[in-house]
């Protein structure tokens, strides 16, 4: 629909370092009233709920970004002869490269996404580009590490040729990718690809990526900067590891009725020197914990949550992974709000209400139009900005992330009593659910409670860092001169 929100990685200037590239994340708003905000909040935490539950039910999930308010793309020019144009979200959720190609079938598509990203998209064609043998290490990594024996009797090739490891002239079979809420099976394929700037153009030679002719609810691609051999980072660190050991990005604070274009928020991949500003504070890191099961997870411990002065430890799977890979918190650009487990997020909400519901009265029908609770009336010509306790999440490290009052409360119009309408204002956590049985990670960090922050990932360190910052400063900083 075209007044959903679009956030768009536009690539504008790329650093003449060949150590760093900034990219800009963008986003423009467009006209809303208070039912199309309820819409894109209850959009937006149904299909996180929904993602969050698909890692307990998929053997191999991939959380793509789908809610409006979420959604990062990263332009891409693919091939050289046309060169083709394409948009893929970014999404540090999966491991793998992909977008439509033509012909593409897109099945139960309609009004899914904002017509502005999709009308004028031309799936691009592929026939120049290179198809994956069937005995390659991505093939292998594309159909869960099969042996690639396996994976050339899968695609017919003959025993002899299989006993002799000449498998080179066979592609690779299709494969099928699950998300939270579609799928698609698609091809592996290698071609050139190149970030345009006004600067000189990054240009990856020989990408590994897929490429889908059906999918379904799936119209658009994804750029997959998780950890996995096929991940765009992973790919990066094989043209230049100084590029692909290390990215990070500063989302500009983002809200679902701002009438206004922001400056960019900056993503970057390499390392840059961290110039510490009036206002930022400096990173504190946790270790990235190993997911068995969930390889391509940034997985990280959470420690407690605290609400005002009190402090919730949480609880120990939240702390750890497991060797069957369930526990921990993902920590993900591709889910719109944060996930807590059932009991955590229970004692969360009702320490949050003692302290709010004594001071504003309870909005259960906004909490019934978004998905979202606890919800309260106020008066914003009274209270501009709602009395709140404070909300830090504790991780293992001795990490500590202090909540910015827009990153877990958002003021919007609501309809009140008799259809008449008032400021209503909600905790933007989400309740994830009692998943012990079934297993996989047990919380999700959202990029609404992301934002304001750079989030780094140092995977030669094995480390998540954050750190408070001025986004649009840190942008300007790195475009200067």
């Amino acid at each position: 629909m075209a007044s959903f929100l679009l956030f768009a990685i536009i690539v504008m200037h790329l650093s003449v370092s060949s150590s760093q590239i900034v990219l800009p994340l963008t986003h423009s708003l467009s006209n809303t009233d208070f039912n199309h905000t309820h819409h894109l909040l209850k959009t937006s935490s149904v299909r996180s709920t929904t993602r969050f539950h698909r890692h307990h039910l998929v053997r191999r999930h991939v959380s793509l970004p789908l809610s409006p308010g979420s959604d990062y793309t990263l332009s891409f020019s693919l091939g050289s002869n046309p060169t083709q144009t394409i948009s893929l979200y970014m999404d540090t959720g999966s491991d793998l490269v992909w977008f439509p190609c033509a012909p593409f079938e897109c099945i139960l598509c309609e009004d899914k996404y904002d017509t502005t990203i999709t009308a004028d998209t031309t799936p691009p064609n592929v026939s120049s580009a290179t198809r994956v043998s069937c005995n390659s290490p991505a093939c292998s990594a594309v159909h869960s590490s099969l042996p690639s024996s396996d994976i050339c009797a899968i695609a017919r090739c003959p025993l002899e040729i299989i006993e002799t490891s000449d498998c080179s002239s066979f592609s690779c079979p299709p494969f099928y990718y699950a998300y939270g809420d579609g799928s698609l099976i698609a091809r592996l394929y290698r071609d050139s690809f190149s970030i345009p700037s006004s600067s000189p153009s990054l240009h990856l030679p020989n990408l590994t990526f897929g490429c889908a002719h059906i999918a379904l609810a799936e119209p658009i691609g994804v750029a997959g900067f998780g950890q996995g051999l096929l991940s765009l980072p992973a790919q990066l660190a094989h043209l230049s590891p100084q590029l692909g050991n290390q990215f990070s990005y500063c989302l500009i604070s983002h809200t679902f009725d701002v009438h206004r274009i922001r400056r960019p928020s900056p993503l970057i991949l390499g390392r840059y020197q961290k110039e510490k500003q009036s206002g930022d504070d400096e990173f504190q890191y946790t270790p990235m914990l190993d997911n068995p099961k969930h390889p391509y997870f940034y997985c990280v411990g959470l420690e407690a949550v605290s609400v005002g002065s009190t402090r919730i430890p949480a609880p120990r799977n939240l702390k750890r992974v497991n060797g069957e890979g369930n526990g921990g918190m993902v920590v993900d650009s591709g889910t719109t709000f944060t996930m807590l487990p059932s009991g955590l997020y229970k004692t969360v909400v009702t320490e949050f209400d003692r302290r709010v519901g004594q001071v504003y009265e309870r909005a259960t029908e906004t909490e019934d139009q978004t998905g979202l609770g606890p919800c309260y009336y106020y008066d914003d010509s009274v209270d501009k900005y709602p009395r709140l306790p404070k909300l830090v999440l504790h991780f293992v490290g001795n990490t500590s992330m202090v909540l910015p009052r827009r990153n877990y409360f958002f003021g919007f119009t609501s309809g009140g009593d008799g259809g008449q309408k008032k400021k209503a204002g909600c905790l933007m956590l989400m309740n994830g659910g009692d998943d012990a049985e079934s297993g996989g990670p047990a919380a999700t960090l959202g990029n609404y409670q992301q934002q304001g922050f750079e989030v780094v990932y140092e995977l030669d360190k094995r480390r998540v860092g954050f750190a408070r910052k001025r986004c649009a400063s840190l942008w300007d900083s790195l475009n200067r001169g």
